[in-house]
Order: structure tokens, then C-alpha cells, then sequence
């Protein structure tokens, strides 16, 4: 018998139908004698429809109270999947992330997990229970509601994996598992039957919307696997787990991408040792997340400071820089908020020659022009164009033949 936990996202309870279909398989789960720990989020566009609540009411809302009213989702999503599991005869019982016991710092909509109480989920699995927690949410010291982020419930449930010592947390989505990029988007893509921590964490911050970059990186400080499965079809899905020798066989994993980016340059600064981090320290203070950056030489002894944001925090990054550019005499401030990023991840990268030349020369070979560039030791992206963005993915998906299962590494088209 092992210890399960197991998430439903949004489309998994999205409807009446599907909360007995949840029922269903998690009964069948307590069946096969393991015990079940369930994390739930809420129904499908009730996030959303809280939000326009409260945007109908205030530009800015109070963070406080913006966790409060958007926490209540998930609360109606674990009462009604209890009370279907109780319709099958089985016991169940729902608490929220405070009841459990789940404690988070003070950072109100992007909080982050402090440790999690087991004694309720154990004392009620030792009653026979299933027991269902309502996912994206936690509570402070002084007793404030907090909620984790968009995506959060995936954190809740490695959260509560990690500190239950679960045998496997199971990520149940729309989808069959992780592929080789959006199946949506791209027919060709491929099921991967497993991926590393690193290249998941990448993709998951690159864009990737199957797993949340919290939960891959909690998962993988803590050893936990993720198994990514669909809750609509039966399957292995894909196996989210160490670094072993077979993965060094796919020489790219994935491709990931994030439409909502934008571009912020301040032009003609003045040469100063330290001006980088005086930059970066502002837009910091606004609580807003710094991805790409470049620098190049200007005329007359300036430089020009380039990064991108999500699109949603530039106006914001934007009435920082502007302020900090006049303070700074920097010439003008530019701004292009019709970006997207598209990356390649693959730990194979690392020792293998040729793949950035393959990337560029198929987006160039199809006129796409590259914006920005950046590299680490398993991944590239790039900042091209909205509008081009997804004949780059397909572009970029058939030169690495992503669409063919790996069987060794071999030779590039464009080598």
C-alpha cells in the first residue's frame, strides 16, 4: 500500500460531470489499498470571474483581501468532490489550506510555503479517510489568508507530498503528460515518457504551462517525483524524475514559449560603475520579475540597458524605469510590448556542439528575426516577434526533429 497524493487542476473539476469523474478515479485509487491525499483547484474560470470582481471594484486592490475573496474558488470545487466521494460510499473529508495547516510567509498573491502540519491528514487517513485540500492557498503566522500564484495548487500538492513523505505526487491536467511542445499549437508533438527535474524546471519557467516552476523546483530540492497525468484518458503520462544516462540520448527535450512578454530599454545612460544594479534593485522593489537582459555601447561613453517582463507587470516596470531614467540623465526609454519567447531545452546541449546554430538558421531560414538572446547550460531562448512566434515553434520543432522518438544523437541539419 502506498501514499498517494493526488492534484486535479481547473478543467479536472470543471463541471459537475467531471467532479464525479474525479470521484471516480480517486475511488479507484483507495480501492487498489493506498491511502489518497487529494489537492484540488478551483473550477474552471472561477479564478477568473473573482478576479473581474474585483478589478469592477478597484484598480488596485487591497492584496490582502485579493487572496481573500479569490481563496474561496477552491473551497467549493473540495466541498463538492467530497460529497461525491461520500455519494460512492467512501469517506471523505475537505479542509483548506489554513485548516490543514498549511503556513506561508506575508507576501499576499505570490506567497510562499513555509511548512505544512501533517497531524490532520494523518489522523484523518488513519480513520479511513480520503482527505481533500483546497490547493493555491495558506495562511501566515498572524492568521491572514495567502495564495500562492497562478498555478499555485501544484505547489500545495508537492508541498504536501514533501512533508507527508508520499510515495508519488500525481499532477492529473487536459493533457496526457509533458510533450515536446504544445500539442495545441504543434499535431506533431511528442508524449515524453520522462524528463529531468532540470530540463521540467526550465520548461516550466520558460513558458511551459503543464507544471508550475514552484512545484518542479520544491519537488526537485526534496526528491519528490511528479508524475503528470491526464484525467480524462488512461496512461503512464510522463515520469518527472533524476537525471539518468537514457535522457542524455535527447539531445533537446522541448520546446517552450510564453506569448506575454515585453521589451524595456533605457537608452544613452551614463557609463557608471554600479548603474546595472541600481536598475535592477528598483524594478526589484517593485516586486516585479526581471528575465532577459543585455547591454550594449552607445555613442559618447553611454550604454543602453535592455530587459524584458511579463507583459502584465510593464506598465508598472515602465513608470519605475521612466522615474529612474530622467534621475539618471539616461536619453529615452523604448518599450515594445508585442514579444513572445521561445526556448529550447534539453540537457544534452551539454555536451554536444551546434545546437544555437541550428535554432537560428531555422528561424532565419523562414525570415524571423531574433530580438534578444540568452544561454545557459541546457537552454536557449530568444525574444522574436508575437506575430512570428508560432511558425518559429514549428520551425524550430521540425529542425530538431522532435516529433521522432530519440534513439541516439546524431548529426544536425544545419551542421
Amino acid at each position: 500500500m502506498a501514499l498517494i497524493v493526488q492534484k486535479y487542476g481547473g478543467s479536472s473539476v470543471g463541471s459537475l460531470d467531471r467532479i464525479r469523474h474525479v470521484a471516480d478515479k480517486v475511488y479507484h485509487t483507495r480501492q487498489q489499498g493506498h491511502d489518497v491525499v487529494v489537492v484540488v483547484s478551483a473550477m474552471y474560470g472561477e479564478t477568473e470571474r473573482l478576479i473581474q470582481l474585483i478589478n469592477a471594484l478597484s484598480q488596485f486592490p487591497d492584496p490582502r483581501e485579493f487572496d481573500v475573496i479569490v481563496s474561496t474558488g477552491e473551497q467549493v470545487s473540495m466541498g463538492l468532490l467530497s460529497m461525491a466521494l461520500q455519494a460512492k460510499n467512501c469517506p471523505a473529508r475537505s479542509f483548506t489550506g489554513p485548516q490543514i495547516g498549511i503556513q506561508t510567509d506575508h507576501v499576499h498573491t505570490k506567497a510562499r510555503i513555509l511548512k505544512v502540519d501533517t497531524d490532520l491528514i494523518k489522523r484523518e487517513l488513519g480513520l479511513g479517510r480520503v482527505v481533500i485540500i483546497a490547493g493555491f492557498q495558506g495562511v501566515t503566522p498572524e492568521g491572514d489568508i495567502t495564495t500562492l500564484g497562478r498555478g499555485g495548487s501544484d505547489t500545495s500538492a508537492v508541498a504536501v507530498a514533501i512533508a507527508l513523505k508520499a510515495d508519488e505526487c500525481q499532477i492529473f491536467t487536459d493533457v496526457d503528460g509533458v510533450y515536446t511542445t504544445d500539442p495545441h499549437l504543434i499535431k506533431e508533438a511528442r508524449l515524453l515518457p520522462f524528463i529531468s527535474f532540470e530540463e521540467m524546471l526550465e520548461m516550466a519557467s520558460l513558458g511551459a504551462k503543464v507544471l508550475q516552476m514552484r512545484s518542479v523546483e520544491l519537488a526537485s530540492k526534496h526528491n519528490m517525483p511528479i508524475r503528470v497525468l491526464s484525467t480524462f484518458s488512461d496512461g503512464l503520462g510522463t515520469l518527472v524524475t533524476f537525471e539518468n544516462k537514457t535522457m542524455h540520448n535527447h539531445l533537446v527535450s522541448g520546446i517552450a514559449f510564453s506569448s506575454q512578454e515585453a521589451i524595456i530599454s533605457i537608452l544613452g545612460l551614463p557609463r557608471k560603475i554600479g548603474i546595472e544594479g541600481l536598475i535592477l534593485s528598483k524594478v526589484s522593489e517593485a516586486n516585479i520579475e526581471i528575465d532577459m537582459i543585455s547591454q550594449s555601447a552607445s555613442v559618447q561613453d553611454t550604454i543602453d540597458f535592455t530587459f524584458t517582463v511579463q507583459r502584465r507587470e510593464c506598465p508598472l516596470a515602465l513608470k519605475v524605469i521612466e522615474q529612474l531614467a530622467n534621475e539618471l540623465g539616461a536619453l529615452s526609454v523604448n518599450t515594445n510590448a508585442k514579444v513572445a519567447k521561445l526556448s529550447l531545452v534539453g540537457i544534452g546541449m551539454r555536451s554536444h556542439t551546434g545546437v544555437a546554430s541550428t535554432m537560428f538558421q531555422s528561424l532565419g531560414a523562414i525570415g524571423i528575426p531574433i530580438h534578444m538572446i540568452t544561454t545557459s547550460e541546457i537552454k536557449i531562448s530568444v525574444i522574436v516577434d508575437e506575430a512570428d512566434l508560432n511558425r518559429g515553434v514549428k520551425a524550430v520543432h521540425q529542425a530538431f526533429e522532435l516529433d521522432k522518438v530519440p534513439t541516439h544523437i546524431k548529426s544536425l541539419p544545419f551542421e
